[in-house]
């Protein structure tokens, strides 16, 4: 039984992957071809990836694309046209206006926003199944499944993981933490940090023991825009094109999907800590922690006896 490790950078991001089974080494240099075309696929940042390509031609007629590409693209509006989400994947215009993360990052003029916030209707995204095409409604819609697509990603790879051998696996998407069997460390469970928001990378504000699970945090200190005093975070409302504003300075899912991890962790940050909190309970397999502004640490039920805080 083979070991075997693997870190790439790609998609912006470190990714790392860990195999224990037969042929480890080979099943993780596939993994990587599997990311490296799922980058020329799905990202928003290359001129001549399928998706980029959407915004210059699916407004002139609907456009036939990638069998995955089409997949994430209809789970995407689907949870985009739900009753108060946060997600929306129809949001690409208002983050080229932005470019939080970026050099050319900017506080955009109230005109420019206005303006593409008529861009940002995911039911103007139309989609047909049987043909696997997209149409878009209006010319210079644009796109993004960033908040989405790494969950995705992970979640392919590790099922190719399982369908080739593996008894025990992790796939770290920069940040997207996907497992499989025991953990090589002591076997058994996975322990997982939740990033503290207000301390620098690799500091944590608690533990998490998952097994065959995901965990996701999605929190306002990741790229960060300074302008006049003001900070403004990444993470956005479409409905008002400027930085989501709640109480919230990180969101943290656990669930078996990392897809589904990515969904909820955009979903509901804009709702408060005791909404989010209160909703997520009611959804069966899904855990959620939360950190306010102000230091104030929350949980699920289903999390007692699996979390750990650690010093804030």
């Amino acid at each position: 039984m083979n070991e075997y490790k693997k870190i790439i950078h790609l998609m912006g991001t470190k990714i790392s992957l860990y195999i224990k089974g037969e042929s480890a080494e080979k099943l993780a240099e596939k993994a990587c071809g599997m990311l490296l075309h799922y980058e020329e696929v799905f990202s928003a940042n290359s001129q001549t990836s399928q998706l980029a390509m959407l915004k210059k031609t699916a407004f002139l007629a609907p456009q036939k694309v990638n069998e995955e590409l089409y997949e994430l693209i209809k789970i995407g509006k689907k949870h985009s046209l739900c009753d108060n989400s946060y997600l929306n994947i129809a949001i690409g215009p208002l983050i080229k206006l932005w470019r939080i993360g970026f050099e050319e990052a900017q506080v955009p003029e109230k005109e420019a926003i206005a303006k593409v916030l008529e861009l940002l209707k995911p039911e103007n995204i139309q989609l047909d199944d049987e043909k696997n095409t997209v149409y878009f409604l209006k010319k210079g819609m644009e796109i993004d499944l960033g908040a989405i697509a790494k969950g995705y990603f992970a979640d392919k790879v590790m099922e190719f993981f399982k369908e080739n051998g593996a008894v025990s696996a992790m796939v770290d998407m920069g940040g997207n933490v996907l497992v499989f069997g025991e953990s090589p460390s002591k076997g058994g469970d996975w322990n997982v940090g939740i990033q503290n928001p207000f301390l620098p990378r690799g500091n944590a504000v608690a533990a998490l023991k998952i097994r065959d699970q995901s965990v996701v945090t999605s929190g306002i200190y990741e790229r960060v825009f300074e302008k006049n005093g003001t900070k403004y975070h990444h993470i956005f409302d479409s409905k008002t094109g400027y930085p989501i504003e709640s109480n919230i300075a990180s969101l943290t899912i656990i669930a078996d999907k990392s897809l589904d991890c990515d969904i909820y962790t955009t979903k509901f940050f804009g709702l408060d800590a005791a909404s989010i909190i209160h909703r997520v309970n009611t959804i069966k397999g899904i855990g959620a922690v939360v950190i306010t502004v102000d230091g104030k640490l929350a949980y699920t039920d289903n999390l007692i006896g699996k979390i750990y805080p650690l010093t804030m």
